[in-house]
């Protein structure tokens, strides 16, 4: 894992305008926030930046939220955006350290290895008084993109379930422990809330430092992680749809470990007729 998770914001300051540097707006919202990530970014950018959907650059036609896309439609999207294969990706959002995970992710997926996240986000980036701009679209790239889909950081449903019965990975699961419990709903109606058999729960939000919107230091995450940290035995991360199972995911690669994101998550896993659910006692 020779390329870093993160870059920070005095080198995006110093490299922003540099050939081969593509900044990203990679902020989304959960639907009852009633916040619109692209209007945002319209209004307020990194100079240069180009946004990102996640809702856009996914397989549109599938029935759960923000899947992930095929090889083609990636290499589809990037282009449209200016992106190239050689090209060194960095990534931000608007909240510190949420969604741009999912992007970075993406990225790697996909085999664009070039990729890391700026430190603390915009938040970070305003806090040093550094200048923003309208976000514009950006300059079409001519050059095709090429995309191959990397397996080893993806599971699907049927790995999951192989998974759970089997009891031969460790499976990280980044709701909140209300939700991973079952005493608290789900966001998407008729979701029930729970667990799958043997999870493990790691609210994404204990690994970051509220401070500075960026992770805690490398002991403090291993020792959130705990003993269950078994890179031998292989490690899936999960959530509600596949968005801060990434933040995980970043975490565990920020300490040399690689990680598989379960894509559909709990939103496909508590979806099918027959799911396999626990929930924690009172």
């Amino acid at each position: 894992m020779s390329n870093p998770a993160f870059v920070s914001v005095p080198w995006v300051l110093a490299n922003f305008e540099a050939p081969g540097i593509s900044i990203i707006d990679g902020s989304w919202h959960m639907p009852a926030a009633g916040r619109d990530a692209r209007a945002e970014f319209s209004e307020k950018a990194l100079p240069g930046a180009v946004f990102f959907d996640i809702e856009e650059v996914a397989d549109t036609a599938a029935a759960l939220p923000h899947t992930c896309p095929t090889a083609e439609q990636f290499a589809h999207a990037m282009p449209a955006m200016g992106i190239k294969n050689t090209d060194f990706v960095v990534i931000y959002d608007t909240q510190g350290l949420f969604t741009a995970a999912r992007v970075w992710w993406l990225f790697r997926l996909f085999g664009h290895e070039r990729v890391a996240i700026m430190e603390g986000g915009l938040p970070a980036w305003e806090a040093a008084n550094l200048p923003t701009s309208p976000g514009e679209a950006p300059a079409l790239q001519t050059e095709p993109y090429s995309a191959a889909f990397n397996d080893a950081l993806f599971a699907s449903y049927r790995d999951v379930d192989g998974a759970v019965r089997a009891q031969d990975v460790t499976i990280f699961d980044a709701r909140s422990a209300g939700r991973f419990s079952g005493a608290e709903p789900e966001p998407r109606p008729n979701l029930p809330s729970g667990h799958m058999p043997g999870a493990i729960n790691i609210p994404f939000n204990l690994l970051i430092e509220s401070a500075t919107g960026g992770f805690k230091s490398k002991d403090q995450l291993r020792n959130i992680f705990g003993d269950s940290l078994s890179i031998e035995q292989g490690i899936i991360t999960t959530c509600g749809s596949g968005v801060t199972a990434c933040v995980l995911a970043l975490a565990l690669y920020h300490l040399g470990i690689t990680a598989r994101v379960y894509d559909g998550s709990w939103t496909e896993w508590a979806s099918q007729p027959d799911a396999n659910i626990r929930v924690l006692s009172p």
